[in-house]
């Protein structure tokens, strides 16, 4: 085994950075707990300090966690929020009070655990990872600021995710399909066995609709662990919802109460569900607390998800979203035909090499006019080349094109859709989605709000 990295203190967040992407990646993963039991032991276990809303699921996990975090924050709840993965500063990945620590509070979080790190790095069979470093940071953090909840989504499937170390108030369960098949499992109901992993007793359970074969193992666990389970269609749900500019106007059932005419400034139908479960998940860590409906129409006009069917450009638009899977790539796609009217639509994908790159490809082929294959900056990348072989398969070839830059792909699709008239709609308003991978869609933002804001 190669030496553990150096505990050492850092002065910059460039440092910071360094120092954590030296350690394990979050991709190699080890089935345990051991590590991150014993590093947040040294630290004092700092994730008792604050009750915990804990998310798990494939798709919806960050924009829910946000949601849900603006509705706590409006009843005038200090509050922690961890997210996995992060769109463009890693420090996002940490937030307090609604705000992504600064560069000097990231450091500071570093420092505070970092003397610590190598004390489980000698006791261990490998160092403690990236993320599970990372975990430790944002617990240690929330216990500090201090905060009043914590909400947390896991970074991969539930019962061996680092951050499954506290014992939630509320368990919520997103969508479960098939993700990281390589490590969770090819079925939904394997991979549901790992999520239903943050189910404990003592917890509620918010359940989003599920399949068949996911709902029978989460409540299943539900009943082991002997918990209350509220479920999505069930005890709450959407009621109605109607596109609108900018998003879109929905009518929630919660656990207490209706809430009509409530703008959600994000698209798609999967927004309005996620919606539905933050709401409920709200409603059952206050317990028999009524929520006011002003109040929850102002936290829900303030909530905001960044790449996440966000525009990022006019003439052409330009919509940036993380779909990494062929259920998000769906969900994008049924959203894209609900609320916008881009024609032509021209797609820039680039995808990570363990993904199922073939079902999100079949899922928005009915949509792009064009598809262009590119590549992220990550080792991980699936090359574009091989990215488009795979879409000659599904695409007519005379459809795809290969730019393996990011940046040059993006001009390119521009360019393709501004001219309208090539694709045989000349009165159409074309657009360029940039989706395939959080990384892709991080990248991308740069490159588009920097040079807009420049």
């Amino acid at each position: 085994m190669s030496e553990p990295p150096a505990a050492r203190l850092a002065q910059t967040a460039a440092e910071v950075e360094d120092a954590l992407l030296s350690r394990w990646p979050e991709t190699r993963l080890e089935p345990s707990l051991d590590r991150i039991r014993a590093f947040a032991e040294l630290l004092g276990d700092p994730q008792r300090a604050y009750p915990v809303i804990h998310l798990t699921g494939t798709n919806g996990k960050t924009s829910t966690s946000r949601m849900i975090d603006t509705l706590l924050r409006a009843l005038d709840l200090r509050t922690g929020r961890f997210t996995s993965p992060h769109v463009e500063r890693m420090a996002e990945r940490i937030a307090v009070d609604g705000e992504p620590l600064d560069d000097e509070a990231f450091v500071r979080a570093f420092n505070d655990v970092a003397p610590y790190t190598h004390l489980v790095d000698a006791d261990a069979g490998h160092p403690l990872s990236f993320f599970e470093t990372v975990v430790g940071m944002a617990y240690a953090a929330f216990a500090d600021a201090p905060v009043d909840v914590a909400v947390v989504e896991v970074g991969m499937g539930g019962s061996w995710d680092a951050t499954n170390i506290v014992d939630a108030k509320v368990a919520v369960v997103l969508p479960v399909a098939v993700d990281h098949a390589r490590y969770l499992g090819g079925t939904p109901a394997a991979i549901a066995e790992e999520k239903a992993g943050i189910i404990k007793p003592g917890s509620v359970v918010v359940m989003a609709e599920q399949s068949p074969e996911a709902a029978e193992v989460l409540l299943r666990r539900a009943v082991e662990a002997g918990v209350t389970v509220a479920r999505e269609g069930v005890e709450f749900g959407v009621v109605s919802r109607v596109p609108a500019v900018g998003g879109q106007v929905v009518s929630l059932q919660g656990l207490r109460a209706r809430y009509d005419e409530v703008f959600l400034p994000l698209h798609g139908a999967h927004q309005a569900q996620n919606a539905a479960v933050a709401l409920a998940s709200v409603e059952a860590f206050l317990g028999e607390q009524p929520l006011e409906d002003e109040l929850v129409r102002a936290a829900f006009a303030e909530v905001t998800s960044p790449g996440r069917l966000e525009v990022v450009r006019r003439s052409p638009t330009i919509v940036l979203d993380a779909a990494h899977n062929p259920h998000g790539a769906a969900a994008t796609a049924a959203a894209l035909e609900d609320s916008f009217a881009f024609a032509p639509l021209i797609g820039v994908v680039a995808v990570m090499g363990d993904k199922d790159h073939e079902g999100l490809l079949a899922a928005f082929e009915p949509h792009l006019a064009h598809l262009i294959c590119t590549q992220n900056s990550t080792d991980r990348a699936l090359p574009a080349e091989r990215l488009a072989a795979a879409a000659r398969e599904i695409f007519d070839p005379e459809r795809v094109t290969v730019v393996p830059d990011l940046s040059d792909a993006i001009d390119q699709a521009a360019a393709l859709a501004e001219a309208g008239e090539a694709f045989g709609d000349p009165l159409g308003s074309g657009a360029v989605l940039v989706t395939g991978s959080v990384v892709t869609v991080g990248e991308a933002r740069s490159l588009l709000v920097r040079e807009r804001d420049r």
